[in-house]
């Protein structure tokens, strides 16, 4: 394993996997765990996408859930290359194959409707004022959406899904509104709402959906997930999910 720079090998505890992660560069975060758990998938025969894949960690943690193929879509090149790195230290290499390409018209490279499950977590804040952007270009390409904006994901989303394929994303709450129209006017039915709060008596900070492609309408709002106790300790759910059986 070559590491460069910054770079370190961090340890995904309750798969067994290890994965290539850099402060300066990327790290993948909570949502990226509770997506994964999230997300539908089928067991033994499928074919999944993850869509901005950044350094990998969603491909990684669904292998661990799915026997089926998944390809990881990344635009830039340098998460791309840790996510490849990632999969080739943890012999993935016959599951999970990592694109550095677009997720704008991807469908066009590798297959309209022809996908099981598609996960996205992609970038959540609007590209205005650069102030408010990260001073690291590739975190600020990973978190607004200078590069890919919602509707453009799940317009590809979409484009990539079977009728009756499901596609899960990761969000903020304050962009439901958003998430459901671009759903709806793209032929992904929402099924299923999570709201992640921070701890019991906080506002939600993240949003769970998912939708099935061609799908009847019927919402389902599931129970909150808090993330800490009172006493500032991980909940006993997510410290499975983190962790596994300890």
């Amino acid at each position: 394993m070559n590491l460069q720079d910054d770079e370190r090998l961090d340890y995904l505890l309750a798969e067994d996997l290890r994965i290539i992660q850099s402060p300066s560069v990327f790290s993948f975060s909570l949502d990226a765990v509770l997506l994964s758990r999230f997300a539908s998938v089928p067991i033994n025969r499928g074919k999944i996408v993850d869509l901005c894949t950044g350094n990998g960690a969603i491909p990684l943690f669904l292998s661990a859930r799915t026997k089926s193929t998944i390809i990881g879509i990344e635009l830039q090149e340098r998460l791309a290359d840790m996510a490849t790195r990632s999969v080739a230290y943890n012999e993935l290499g016959e599951q999970v194959m990592i694109m550095q390409d677009n997720v704008i018209g991807i469908a066009r490279k590798i297959g309209f409707e022809a996908y099981d499950t598609v996960t996205c977590n992609p970038p959540y804040f609007p590209a205005i004022d650069a102030s408010t952007k990260n001073k690291s270009v590739h975190y600020t390409i990973a978190r607004h959406e200078v590069e890919l904006t919602l509707d453009q994901a799940v317009q590809s989303a979409s484009e990539l899904l079977k009728q009756g394929g499901k596609a899960a994303f990761v969000h903020r709450p304050g962009r439901l509104m958003d998430i459901l129209t671009s759903m709806r006017k793209n032929r992904l039915e929402p099924k299923r709402i999570r709201f992640v709060y921070p701890k019991e008596g906080k506002e939600a900070n993240t949003l769970l959906i998912e939708a099935i492609k061609d799908g009847k309408p019927d919402l389902k709002i599931l129970p909150p997930l808090y993330v800490y106790t009172q006493d500032g300790e991980y909940t006993e759910e997510v410290r499975h999910l983190l962790y596994g059986d300890e």
